[in-house]
């Protein structure tokens, strides 16, 4: 793999092990599948899933998970356990993470890269977004606690709430509170890439 390419999906699962991680956490903290389906609000078998690898979590369903468990997102990326001051994560260390083939239709259907994966404690979730084009029917709305900032580099990409409809175009810039039903995805049949900064607080 070259160096400026960022890691595969199934690698980064299995490197980073983000299944296990939550596994682990939830028994640490005497929780059954059936408590954290309820501190969530995330269906029993999803979770499962999520455990034994076999899915990869969207940013907002693994913010309600580690809010649940009481840790940042950043916990389930971390490289260590004490968090650095200053902390360089270079482009071949980035994680391109995005479901799997076998997906039902109707989830969350974009790529994310995460972008700071030395700080476990981190308030902030730095990603590169790839919003693919879809037809407004196949649009996924999801809301969570906190707030996002969302810079489009390339493409064409529409912001959707219940109440409204924005198209933005490179250069332009949208920050909003989380807890809003929102939705995105991208026009003219290209993908829409964007730098997204999500912040939540625990």
């Amino acid at each position: 793999m070259a160096d400026n390419q960022s890691r595969p999906r199934d690698e980064a699962m299995d490197e980073w092990k983000i299944g296990r991680k939550v596994s682990e956490l939830r028994q640490k903290k005497n929780l059954t599948l059936n408590d954290l389906a309820t501190k969530t609000g995330i269906e029993k078998n999803l979770l499962a899933d999520i455990e034994k690898g076999n899915y990869m979590p969207p940013v907002a369903t693994l913010i309600t998970i580690s809010k649940a468990l009481n840790v940042g997102m950043g916990y389930f990326f971390k490289e260590q356990d004490v968090p650095e001051k200053i902390s360089i994560t270079r482009s071949h260390e980035r994680m391109r993470l995005e479901r799997r083939p076998h997906h039902q239709a109707g989830e969350v259907d974009y790529i994310y890269e995460v972008l700071e994966t030395k700080n476990p404690d981190r308030h902030m979730e730095p990603l590169f977004v790839e919003f693919r084009p879809m037809e407004t029917k196949e649009m996924v709305f999801n809301r969570h606690e906190g707030e996002e900032f969302l810079y489009l580099v390339e493409g064409t990409l529409e912001f959707r709430t219940n109440e409204r409809a924005e198209t933005l175009s490179p250069g332009d810039s949208l920050y909003f509170q989380s807890s809003v039903n929102h939705s995105f995805r991208a026009l003219n049949d290209a993908p829409a890439k964007a730098v997204v900064v999500v912040w939540s607080e625990r």
